[in-house]
């Protein structure tokens, strides 16, 4: 503790802590511009167009989860087709299941669950064609490493350098936010008022758990991530069960009042009140993206790093991760929160982010360590995975002489997160994540044609084992 309070007040004098508030406020309003109607929009509008245009390939999602557990040795790439998803998934799956969705309910009402649980449907579609580009523009680096995402699919697909630039740009300050510190602080607060282990300490072992991790580059990431994500998921998802079970008098009207409220907020009672269809909706699908990242295209990025033989097996396969994340994880949630809030007099929408904590703490004995465990292992795989979405940006910005000098600083970022309240920080994550999302979804709607036709040639003709016509080219640059 005392390192932290000596950190915080040499950084830190009151005068800095007003300015400190007025950036915050002025992040906030920048933030909730950029996720008004217009945003809501793009990006729901972006999610049906491509369900429909590419012909519903939610339908191929069992297949998806089949070939996710396959190995393709047949194709090029750096990490099997399962440790790219997990990787995805490690960088997905955390504290927005989590603190998200009980801020989406706490701000926007009971149909902030249906907004969210809509953008992880409809998602899937935006995560395949995420996928698909990310393989079909991926490139080869001189040490045989394959490189993609979005940057890639912008420069070669559109010939738009200029928007992949800010894309990386984008990406690379988005790691140090909702990648890094966000879910750094989470761990060191869930932590400290669970088990009063000083944040300082915390932080300390978190770092080291990174740098012993992301030192070894992607292999190293999707090693620790592969067997990471099956457990983290499954012991939280037994814990929602079980308070499902618990409050199961309240299942169904907590399945009606979110559908309820997502288009009539005052249906959701005196205990809510204020709230309008823009904040339901703002809220459910802001967090449902927070979560599943569809559209926002940070996927992609360790998609194209997967062997896989044509781009859309690994398309499937990584569309299964906004299944999982959103469509089962996230809603449970939601389902936990609001079943909780109709069961428990004493929990309500004024709890905020404590509202997932309260819910669990009805569970006895062991109600808090599951949380507990969840958040943290939930938390510390989004370091993982996001670590290595800002490594590729860096490396597509300034070559790869950069990522060792960037792995140290997002390391000693981990230990700045843990130390401090980061309300700031999760106001530049929302801004990061618009501002990522744009020219992504720009690359989506533009090259939806190519989508369509790689789907139409391997998926919706039979021919997913069939091997692609091209390598990847060469990567030229330095």
């Amino acid at each position: 503790m005392g390192l932290q309070l000596v950190f915080t007040n040499f950084v830190f004098s009151n005068e800095q802590n007003i300015q400190m508030d007025a950036i915050n406020n002025i992040i906030e309003t920048i933030a909730n511009q950029l996720w008004g109607w217009p945003m809501i929009i793009l990006l729901l509008g972006t999610h049906v167009f491509l369900t429909f245009r590419l012909g519903v390939p939610q339908r191929k999602l069992f297949t998806a989860i089949k070939l996710s557990v396959k190995r393709d040795k047949s194709g090029h790439g750096d990490v099997s087709q399962f440790g790219a998803l997990a990787t995805a998934l490690a960088a997905t799956i955390g504290t927005g299941n989590i603190i998200g969705v009980a801020t989406a309910v706490a701000l926007g009402g009971p149909g902030a669950v249906l907004w969210c649980w809509l953008t992880g449907i409809f998602g899937i579609a935006t995560k395949y064609s995420e996928g698909l580009l990310a393989i079909k523009y991926r490139v080869k680096a001189a040490d045989g490493r394959m490189l993609g995402g979005p940057m890639y699919a912008l420069e070669r697909g559109l010939g738009w350098k200029w928007l992949a630039v800010l894309f990386a740009l984008f990406t690379a300050f988005a790691s140090f936010g909702i990648g890094n510190m966000v879910q750094a602080n989470a761990i060191s607060t869930q932590l400290h008022s669970t088990y009063s282990i000083p944040t300082a300490v915390v932080g300390v072992g978190l770092s080291a758990l990174t740098a012993a991790v992301v030192l070894g580059g992607v292999k190293s990431i999707a090693r620790v991530c592969g067997a990471l994500v099956p457990f983290m998921a499954l012991f939280y998802v037994l814990g929602c069960a079980y308070i499902l079970w618990v409050n199961s008098a309240f299942l169904w009207p907590s399945i009606r009042l979110i559908c309820v409220s997502a288009f009539s907020p005052a249906a959701a009672g005196g205990g809510f009140a204020g709230a309008t269809v823009i904040m339901a909706a703002r809220w459910g699908i802001s967090r449902g993206l927070f979560s599943n990242e569809s559209g926002l295209g940070s996927a992609p990025i360790v998609a194209a790093a997967a062997q896989t033989r044509n781009p859309v097996r690994q398309a499937l396969v990584s569309s299964s991760g906004t299944f999982w994340d959103t469509v089962v994880i996230c809603a449970m949630t939601g389902l936990v929160i609001v079943s909780s809030i109709l069961a428990h007099s004493d929990i309500s929408y004024a709890d905020g982010d404590a509202l997932t904590r309260v819910a669990f703490s009805k569970i006895p004995y062991v109600g808090t360590t599951l949380l507990s465990i969840g958040l943290v292992t939930f938390a510390f795989s989004t370091i993982l995975g996001w670590c290595y979405y800002g490594e590729r940006a860096v490396e597509y910005l300034g070559g790869a002489r950069w990522i060792m000098v960037y792995r140290v600083v997002y390391i000693a970022a981990v230990l700045v997160g843990s130390l401090f309240s980061l309300k700031l920080v999760w106001n530049i994550s929302d801004c990061m994540n618009a501002l990522m999302a744009f020219p992504n979804l720009v690359a989506l709607l533009l090259l939806s044609g190519v989508v369509a036709r790689e789907t139409k040639k391997y998926l919706w003709s039979g021919r997913l084992d069939e091997k692609a016509d091209e390598a990847p080219i060469k990567l030229k640059r330095k």
